[in-house]
């Protein structure tokens, strides 16, 4: 048998496990049954449902932790899929379905990789290896994941996210800023004795599009953008709305705080108010609570930091070279993206590094698929990462 023809068959039975954000169950106990059939020491489930798998090295060393989430994004509509979004079905050297790129093939490989590296050094390497299943990643980028840098204290991670199997050593991190306004309702036959808070958020709009992104020579402009309005009441037919609520993506560099990201956003509004004195605006991030297959509460403001290693970085240069020397045709680079990393690396300062199979854009896509040859290359970088890793 190929040595690795294995990974295709763990992303199918994850891919037919169908996680959305909070549904993850069905596809944790998959994740369970495999990492004890590969032989992992201990697995263990956490509050959230996060599913960690450990092997320990015969040796005393770093633990390092390999992080694909579980959860998918729904599919509105299968029937415009041209192969079963739940089913794994394999075409043109690809495997389809949802998550097989976000990110299950990540983990897959990541648990082949795995026991691979335990089978070959017959546990004679240094320290620790986790893979985690993570949770309600797609909700909340690294609030999860907080609950396994408590638990296992990882002192390198690398997250699986796709990357075509370039290494990553950075990302831009997320806000969502909610700008809220208040009018008066009014009968829309008698406009003059409401205050209409559209009219309102208009101006606010215009104001805000103006502020002047940050700038990061590594990790390019903060980004503010529009990517929400809504207006109360709803259907607002004959009625002067007296409610608007705008949520903006705000897109993080390194060192960003919250007091940084809403401070222009603050003054913007505050200007607008001499101007408009009647004007009645609230600024604030955008918060969540939603509850995690095992039932558990999980959420808090959203506001994931940004991170980036320097490629002259040990344990970057290091993976960075070994990947080369081995075939891999890898190039430094970052994710435009949010990712666990953010707590990890943002929030926790643990060494932090990207290296997944397929590309980004293929996330969230009708006929998402997976090409087998970016699988069984990944198991084989895993293996060049945690071998590089345990002798940092």
């Amino acid at each position: 048998m190929n040595t690795y023809s294995e990974v295709v068959e763990v992303c199918q039975r994850l891919i037919q496990a169908k996680s959305y954000s909070g549904e993850e169950g069905q596809v944790a106990k998959v994740l369970e049954e495999t990492m004890i059939e590969f032989g992992f020491d201990q697995v263990d489930v956490d509050k959230y449902g996060n599913v960690v798998g450990t092997i320990y090295g015969k040796e005393d060393g770093p633990v390092q932790l390999y992080d694909a989430h579980m959860d998918t994004v729904p599919v509105p509509d299968a029937s415009k899929w041209t192969h079963d979004p739940f089913g794994g079905a394999i075409e043109d050297g690809k495997v389809f379905g949802r998550g097989t790129s976000d990110m299950k093939g990540a983990l897959a490989a990541m648990l082949v990789g795995a026991r691979n590296f335990a089978q070959e050094t017959d546990r004679h390497f240094k320290g620790t290896i986790c893979v985690a299943g993570v949770c309600h990643e797609e909700c909340f980028e690294g609030v999860a994941a907080r609950e396994i840098s408590k638990n296992h204290k990882p002192d390198y991670v690398v997250i699986g996210e796709a990357s075509h199997l370039n290494l990553k050593h950075g990302q831009r991190g997320r806000a969502e800023v909610v700008i809220e306004t208040f009018g008066k309702p009014a009968h829309s036959a008698n406009p003059e004795h409401g205050v209409n808070a559209v009219y309102q958020m208009a101006e606010v709009i215009n104001a805000v599009k103006l502020i002047s992104p940050v700038v990061d020579e590594n990790l390019g402009k903060g980004i503010l953008v529009l990517v929400d309005v809504i207006s109360s009441p709803y259907p607002g037919a004959s009625v002067v709305p007296d409610y608007c609520r705008t949520t903006w993506d705000r897109r993080l560099l390194v060192g960003e705080t919250k007091e940084s990201v809403l401070g222009p956003v603050f003054e913007t509004v505050s200007l607008l108010k001499e101007e408009h004195p009647n004007l009645n605006v609230k600024v604030s991030l955008s918060e969540a609570e939603l509850i995690c297959y095992t039932g558990e509460k999980i959420g808090d403001e959203r506001f994931f930091p940004g991170w980036y290693y320097d490629k002259k970085e040990q344990f970057v240069a290091s993976v960075f070279a070994a990947l080369k020397k081995d075939g891999f045709d890898s190039v430094l680079t970052h994710y435009d993206f949010c990712t666990n990393g953010s707590h990890y690396a943002g929030e926790a300062n643990i060494k932090t590094l990207g290296f997944g199979p397929s590309d980004e854009f293929l996330a969230h896509t009708i006929d998402e698929y997976i090409e087998i040859d970016q699988l069984d290359k990944a198991v084989k970088g895993y293996e060049i990462i945690m071998e590089t890793l345990a002798v940092l």
